[in-house]
């Protein structure tokens, strides 16, 4: 088995279950079947952690100041829940990262650098879905421990876990537990056995107080959050490269797709880095996202 080999048949079921279910679905709301079309708004769907809600929100600034119609569907979910959202037609444009959504349409994909990622990638889409130009800013899943964690047990990169994860608490957004890029990946690539997996939401604040308080000793936080840098976590270094590059990139229904949004989003990506990101996410922490954003998409 390709070490990067996901378990299909969990991502099948999550996705089925998702569709299945009942209240409690942002895409459930009343939305339209179809989207996009003449005389119809854009439909701008993000992922459930504030760094999706603050990319959807500048393409929503950008897209509206290059005279699109346009309208937003924040926090929808993971992306088993956004992806049947653009197959169903209720969102038709999401900001996306390129490495988790080849591996989630490719099992088998190996790529790790920026430019082979989104190769694989445009490989692997869909007839009815486009990439468009991808951003430098990158924002990657990460193994993340407390200072004193670190000094303790001279912790340095992933693999240094291995003797202490027995006796340790994970944490990660729920989907970690089956996907590749989480404890299954971890546990193929690096030998990592954790006493326990403690789900939480994907990046959010409860992943940080867990760490800081001690309810897990391990968390996955993304490379962007400045929780890292205001806490004094330290990012354990992946030589195997379990996760691969990151980059930002918007995702959007073939249908829905015309040279006055790929021209538009195609200037907000060459504008996008990781540093102005990070401090974008800074930003974020008490202002309204959709001001940064304005602010971003005026400063282009």
């Amino acid at each position: 088995m390709n070490r990067r080999q996901t378990t299909l048949a969990a991502l099948l079921a999550s996705s089925l279950a998702l569709t299945a279910c009942g209240g409690g679905d942002p895409l459930e709301d009343g939305a339209p079947a179809t989207g996009g079309g003449e005389g119809e708004a854009l439909i701008i769907g993000s992922a459930n952690f504030p760094e999706n809600v603050l990319l959807a929100e500048i393409y929503a600034a950008a897209l509206g100041d290059a005279g699109v119609e346009v309208t937003t569907r924040l926090n929808i979910g993971n992306r088993e829940a956004y992806m049947a959202g653009l197959e169903d037609g209720s969102i038709q444009l999401i900001p996306e990262y390129t490495g988790n959504l080849t591996l989630y349409l490719d099992e088998t994909a190996e790529a790790t650098e920026s430019d082979a990622v989104y190769a694989e990638l445009q490989e692997a889409l869909p007839d009815n879905l486009t990439v468009l130009d991808m951003a430098e800013a990158q924002d990657k899943d990460a193994v993340v421990v407390t200072a004193d964690t670190a000094e303790e047990f001279d912790l340095v990169s992933i693999g240094d876990l291995q003797p202490h994860a027995p006796n340790m608490v994970l944490g990660g957004p729920a989907e970690w537990r089956d996907r590749f890029t989480g404890v299954p990946g971890l546990l193929e690539v690096y030998g990592l056995e954790f006493s326990s997996f403690k789900p939480l939401d994907a990046g959010s604040t409860l992943t940080v107080e867990a760490l800081k308080n001690g309810q897990i000793d391990a968390g996955n936080i993304f490379t962007t959050d400045p929780a890292i840098a205001q806490n004094d976590f330290v990012v354990l270094e992946d030589p195997e490269s379990l996760f691969a590059a990151q980059n930002v990139v918007p995702l959007i229904a073939t249908d829905a797709l015309t040279s006055q949004i790929e021209e538009a989003l195609n200037v907000v990506s060459a504008g996008l880095t990781t540093e102005n990101l990070t401090e974008m996410m800074v930003q974020v922490q008490d202002t309204d996202p959709a001001q940064v954003a304005r602010e971003f998409v005026d400063s282009l």
